[in-house]
């Protein structure tokens, strides 16, 4: 297995849920009954310990179900870290502590994600039969809101440089891959979200291209550093991120660089997409789990976004997992 672990990881695809960090035996039931075995979780940043990570994965093993990944939002999207901001060292630190109580608690992966002010929308959009669903549209700029900001001003008190952003992710990985290393657990980065648009006065140059990943992996040079594909965020990028879905998957699977894959889809791609269900997106997202197959990835699948199908969320994310696992099922049949 790639990405060094002292995690045991078993081989081949998993499609997974994305849960709460203290689910109800009725909630792992429903999980279970998909034929769900795997989870993903975030916790609330104020119980981030050892002892609560390793409580989290136990309460999961004991409702059936193997917590791949946890994260933790104080750690997420940190804008002292990707601005270089007066309090970025403290949490460095912090994210440190959150890598080293990951592998005390035996839980191989987390997700990291380099935007200073996180996933931007516009006003939400129907998608298939009017259901509600996440958008973004370049010419409302003046309705989006970020995590915390609204509107196309600035979020910070200047402008950022991308060589800013490009220094500041040097520093930070090489801080934190050796703790990861150390630790044995894989730390996956996210793309931006949407990708390549400066917003609120900060460039996003890194995690929206094919050619910024692979600088990125190049610098980071570390066994346990990697790719959390969301393919929707590839997908909002189009022909802008370099490469396909299909061709990065054979490239950063290929090097056993995927960690974790957000499957989910959009109509088209930027300046204007919205989110949709996975079987009616512009691109086949059984490309993607094929691909998948024939690399030997062996992180997990989630579905992420789900549109909203009535008036309960367990909807959507019953008919997402289900096709996801369908489309699984499909492709190891023909890679073998």
């Amino acid at each position: 297995m790639t990405g060094h672990s002292h995690i045991d990881i078993e081989p081949g695809l998993k499609v997974a849920a994305q849960m709460g960090p203290e689910p109800t035996d009725e909630e792992m039931a429903f999980v279970r009954q998909m034929g769900i075995e795997y989870a993903v979780t975030w916790i609330d940043p104020i119980k981030a310990s050892p002892e609560y990570y390793r409580a989290r994965r136990e309460h999961f093993e004991a409702g059936g179900i193997h917590l791949y990944g946890l994260g933790n939002r104080s750690v997420h999207n940190v804008d002292a870290i990707t601005l270089n901001l007066p309090n970025r060292d403290e949490k460095v630190e912090e994210y440190k502590t959150h890598i080293r109580n990951l592998g005390q608690a035996d839980i191989p992966y987390t997700t990291y994600a380099h935007m200073a002010n996180g996933v931007w929308s516009t006003p939400r959009e129907a998608t298939r039969g009017g259901a509600s669903a996440r958008a973004f549209d370049s010419d409302r700029l003046d309705e989006a809101t970020g995590w915390g900001y609204e509107g196309s001003g600035r979020t910070h008190e200047r402008e950022y440089t991308e060589e800013e952003i490009w220094h500041n992710f040097e520093t930070f990985i090489a801080e934190v891959a050796p703790v990861a290393e150390e630790a044995g657990v894989r730390i996956g980065i996210h793309p931006d979200d949407p990708p390549g648009i400066p917003l609120g006065g900060v460039p996003r140059p890194i995690f929206s291209s094919f050619d910024g990943y692979e600088r990125a992996m190049q610098i980071a040079d570390s066994p346990n550093v990697g790719l959390c594909l969301c393919v929707g965020c590839w997908l909002e990028g189009g022909e802008a991120m370099g490469k396909g879905v299909v061709d990065t998957i054979r490239h950063f699977g290929g090097q056993g660089k995927i960690y974790k894959v957000h499957y989910r889809t959009v109509d088209r791609p930027l300046p204007h997409f919205v989110e949709t269900f996975v079987d009616d997106g512009y691109f086949d997202m059984y490309e993607a789990m094929r691909a998948l197959a024939e690399v030997g990835y062996d992180g997990t699948l989630i579905p992420d976004h789900i549109p909203q199908m009535g008036d309960d969320n367990r909807l959507g994310t019953a008919y997402t997992l289900a096709y996801m696992k369908a489309l699984q099922k499909r492709a190891e049949d023909e890679v073998g």
